[in-house]
């Protein structure tokens, strides 16, 4: 009889070893690893076995012979995940769903299985009851005749209720509580999460079922579990969103049948999340007089046009060294724009605390809003408010002049929309630009005393 074999992994990254180390050379992290059962004694391949698997191997084809069947998309009956999934669901596809604890993940897959009213809908659930699940939907306010719910974290007896339920769109909460009795290890470990993944992307390669799996994250903010459930699976969608504040975003890592630019917005209520369809008039904020250091930027999330609200805050600093804060925004890159205001424009701001805020609680990343961030920064230095119907977008470089920036045009029509009457832009966008197609007065500029001048005089 063979001998069974047993390695150890790491439960942070995945990593494998021979023998148990007390530090990770992968991830560094420590006392992490854990020894699991590779291949049992009695699991040896008998002779009959390879033969069958020889005879059922697929012979290789030319591409050009390989017949195209269209597939239609499953429709989704949610705006903003249809468009984060590229259109809708592909049949077959295995969708991996991560964010942190009490973000939404659950009410969201929930509300997704609630409103497939077409389609036959499984939801299974290793940590949660029947009782629980039940009480969330009644919360939600959804009713669908459709949806079944199932309890359990054993592989096996999943498969003998899907077999029998023969569902459209499978729904697993959450990865990490489901076992196989092929592994010897709890559920949970690295084995697990594999050979569960690895089951799971059998059956919906062979059936044709989409599969959202739902994944936890780990405190520095990756997925749990080995880096190769990433590459197993056709789409990452990331769960963010502050705790502190009512919107969530939804944002895709990888997409194999999409764009992985794209956004959705959700705001986090009573009875779930409801779609946030127009998310520029939610981010901006109505304020009744005039405040300094507030500055209106037009972003790009993906191919989404947004208008954000940036909020600046300078004054003499308290103590010897001055502070820099930021709050959705990369912190380097604010004071590489502080830099700029002081080496090329002039301005003495290395001797004052800056502090900086994107409203809503979102994050951002577009350069393009680096010349309202620079404009807010200057508002609040010489205490005189912008006005609220100007806009700007443009990016700032190293020598202080405004960079084009991408879709200027689609940036133009949001402001527009939203009522904006007057937008500062970079005077070299204005290649293949009509001017003249827009009711908003565009103002090209080319570097940052040309808009500092405009404004304050």
């Amino acid at each position: 009889m063979a001998k069974t074999k047993t390695t150890y992994f790491c439960q942070s990254c995945g990593a494998q070893s021979a023998k148990w180390i007390g530090r990770c050379p992968s991830c560094n992290e420590w006392n992490t690893y854990v020894e699991e059962v590779v291949s049992r004694g009695d699991d040896a391949k008998t002779p009959g076995i390879l033969s069958a698997s020889t005879q059922r191997a697929p012979k290789p084809q030319l591409v050009n012979e390989i017949s195209l069947s269209e597939q239609h998309r499953i429709k989704v009956y949610d705006t903003e995940l249809a468009r984060v999934l590229g259109g809708g669901l592909v049949p077959g596809s295995l969708i991996l769903f991560g964010g942190e604890p009490g973000i939404g993940k659950s009410t969201l897959m929930l509300q997704v299985a609630l409103n497939m009213k077409n389609l036959k809908v499984l939801y299974i659930s290793g940590e949660e009851s029947e009782q629980q699940i039940r009480m969330r939907a009644e919360r939600i306010g959804i009713n669908n005749p459709s949806c079944y719910i199932l309890t359990e974290t054993g592989t096996q007896n999943i498969f003998k209720q899907i077999e029998q339920l023969e569902p459209n769109l499978l729904i697993v909460d959450s990865i990490q509580t489901l076992h196989s009795a092929h592994i010897e290890s709890s559920p949970g470990s690295v084995s697990q999460i594999r050979e569960c993944t690895l089951e799971l992307m059998r059956y919906a390669k062979e059936s044709g079922t989409a599969v959202f799996l739902i994944g936890h994250i780990t405190k520095d903010g990756s997925l749990a579990g080995p880096k190769v459930l990433e590459h197993m699976v056709d789409t990452v969608l990331q769960f963010e969103g502050d705790r502190n504040h009512v919107y969530r975003l939804l944002r895709t890592t990888k997409n194999r049948f999409g764009s992985t630019n794209e956004l959705g917005i959700y705001e986090m209520q009573g009875s779930g999340l409801r779609e946030v369809t127009n998310p520029s008039e939610i981010l901006i904020t109505a304020r009744e007089e005039l405040v300094s250091g507030v500055a209106i930027a037009a972003t790009m999330e993906g191919l989404r046009p947004m208008l954000i609200e940036t909020q600046a805050l300078v004054s003499s600093a308290a103590y010897g060294t001055p502070q820099r804060s930021s709050t959705g925004f990369d912190l380097r890159r604010l004071a590489m724009l502080l830099a700029v205001l002081e080496k090329r424009c002039g301005f003495r701001l290395g001797v004052k605390d800056v502090f900086l805020n994107i409203a809503g609680g979102i994050k951002v990343e577009d350069p393009g809003i680096d010349l309202a961030l620079v404009c807010a920064v200057l508002s609040s230095n010489e205490d005189m408010p912008i006005s609220p119907k100007v806009c700007f977008a443009g990016e700032v470089g190293l020598s202080g002049e405004i960079r084009p920036v991408n879709r200027i045009d689609q940036r133009i029509s949001e402001a527009q929309k939203l009522g904006f009457e007057h937008i500062f832009i970079s005077k070299y966008n204005k290649k293949g630009l009509d001017v003249k197609a827009y009711d908003i007065k565009i103002t090209m500029v080319g570097k940052i005393e040309e808009v500092f001048r405009l404004l304050f005089g």
